[in-house]
């Protein structure tokens, strides 16, 4: 009897050669310099910090109205608006980057402040200040052998674009993201390779201004604001497909990935309708995928668009820039799943990044209510990689918690320990069943500003930042518990997870 042998398999034990191990931030949560060498605001400038709201409250936690605009631009205040001091990597980067190295990272993901490089988003010419801080940062981290991965827009879109164009609803935004990725290509040809266009780019419906600059109060009603979202969420997918065909043109050895939030749901039981509840979201999630890996928008979306008499403007020419230029691979960040039910009225709620469902008994809750589950990892990723064929890479993945800082200065976090070494597993796991995974950047690897609740005390690292949330502290590095225990992970491509 003859067999045939797959040519692409290979004997994984754990981790492929070559994995990319390592870590990731945003520039609006880390660097901090929110008006130096002429950088504009952007709109995580607006972010504030609201301590009378409770943490699980992210619906207002995440909200920005127009007074919120309008009081944000009259301060200067970075106590209560902390993405604005953030942890002052802008100065302290080459420090930051030696304790990535001695971790032995292998890549590092940050992103580029679009409002560093044309302050308001319509400048001619961009702001060299900006673009030399940016090519000193990679030339670093080339220095240590840190391969950069480089989001383009990471919730950091000019807030002037915001102000006099309502955001990516306005065409005209297009064609000014597209200048600003030229000039970032053309400037770090040589020094990254791989790049990232939007950052959870499926984000959109929890917090559009934040994502595309959509102030839904301007609007009449809930379907005017909902039409003008996806007229946005068009115009980013028209404009990462454009930066797509650019960047092959500026460097054909240029790799471009998409980046979602990979949100998995289950059926709270095998009740058929509970089934399709939960079908019906993941299919939702796979829409931002599907339009950038398949280059087309799914029949479901437009037919939900038709029944809800949704009108997106769709220029000539558009559906074949989407089809021409798809991505190289998909990128995402994995914090939770979540769980669907016909009765979810009548069931206690769990949530997280603005993600809502019924809380699963099976599985343990941070104590910011999100829900861990290592083993959703694995199968989030199997159901990207039989769907696309394409290589995936977690970019985002960690647990925020309350760190306590020992009388002799050390941090015992085995919580994140015992976090991490359940999802590297996963990942192995998703690994032996045949997905192709280029690496695992854990989010935050040093302490930085949460996204969604601004708060300094939600810490995600390997490396503490002495800053409270109001910004006292001295901004001191120390390595956590974790950080040795990191670095031995990285230091045997994984083998150690199983080895203890």
């Amino acid at each position: 009897m003859n067999t045939i042998e797959d040519p692409t398999a290979t004997d994984v034990k754990h981790f492929p050669e070559g994995f990319l191990w390592g870590g990731a931030i945003a520039a609006n949560q880390a660097e901090g310099a929110w008006n130096v060498d002429g950088k504009g605001m952007s709109v995580a400038d607006v972010a504030s910090y609201r301590p009378h709201l409770d943490i699980k409250d992210y619906v207002s936690q995440w909200h920005v109205g127009p007074e919120d605009i309008e009081k944000a631009m009259a301060t200067d205040d970075v106590t209560y608006y902390p993405k604005r001091r953030g942890i002052d990597f802008y100065h302290r980067y080459r420090e930051d980057i030696a304790m990535l190295a001695e971790m032995g990272f292998k890549s590092f993901r940050l992103s580029i402040a679009w409002t560093r490089i044309f302050p308001n988003g319509i400048e001619e010419e961009p702001n060299e200040a900006g673009l030399a801080y940016y090519e000193n940062v990679f030339r670093c981290l080339r220095e240590h052998g840190i391969e950069p991965l480089v989001t383009l827009s990471h919730y950091e879109m000019p807030l002037y674009l915001v102000n006099h164009y309502d955001g990516w609803t306005s065409r005209e935004v297009i064609g000014m993201f597209v200048r600003f990725a030229k000039v970032c290509f053309e400037r770090y040809r040589d020094l990254v390779t791989y790049w990232l266009t939007f950052n959870e780019i499926d984000s959109v419906f929890r917090h559009a201004f934040t994502t595309v600059g959509v102030v839904e109060e301007k609007y009449a009603d809930k379907h005017e604001a909902e039409q003008a979202i996806y007229q946005a969420l068009h115009h980013q997918f028209v404009a990462s497909s454009l930066v797509t065909k650019l960047a092959r043109r500026i460097n054909p050895d240029f790799r471009i990935g998409c980046m979602v939030t990979k949100t998995l749901n289950y059926p709270e039981t095998c009740n058929p309708e509970d089934v399709y509840l939960a079908q019906r979201e993941n299919r939702t999630n796979m829409f931002y995928t599907d339009v950038q890996v398949l280059g087309e928008y799914p029949r479901h979306v437009l037919n939900y668009w038709r029944r809800n008499d949704i009108h997106v403007r769709f220029e000539p020419g558009d559906e074949e820039i989407l089809k021409a230029y798809t991505v190289d691979f998909i990128t995402f960040s994995y914090y939770m799943s979540m769980v669907q039910s016909v009765h979810a009225e009548q069931r206690e709620k769990v949530g997280g990044n603005l993600v809502t469902g019924v809380r699963n008994p099976y599985l343990e809750t941070s104590d910011w209510g999100w829900q861990i589950d290592p083993e959703g990892l694995k199968i989030g990723m199997i159901d990207l990689y039989d769907r696309y064929h394409k290589p995936v890479w977690v970019v985002e993945s960690g647990i925020g918690a309350y760190d306590t800082v020992n009388e002799d200065g050390s941090i015992d976090d085995d919580y994140r320990i015992d976090y991490f070494r359940r999802h590297f597993k996963a990942v192995a796991e998703a690994i032996d069943e045949g997905v192709e995974c280029m690496g695992y950047l854990t989010w935050a690897c040093i302490d930085i500003i949460s996204a969604s609740t601004s708060q300094m005390s939600k810490r995600y690292g390997f490396i503490y930042v002495d800053e409270d949330d109001l910004g006292n502290g001295t901004l001191e590095r120390r390595r956590k518990k974790s950080f040795d225990w990191y670095r031995r992970v990285i230091e045997t491509n994984g083998e150690s997870l199983y080895e203890e």
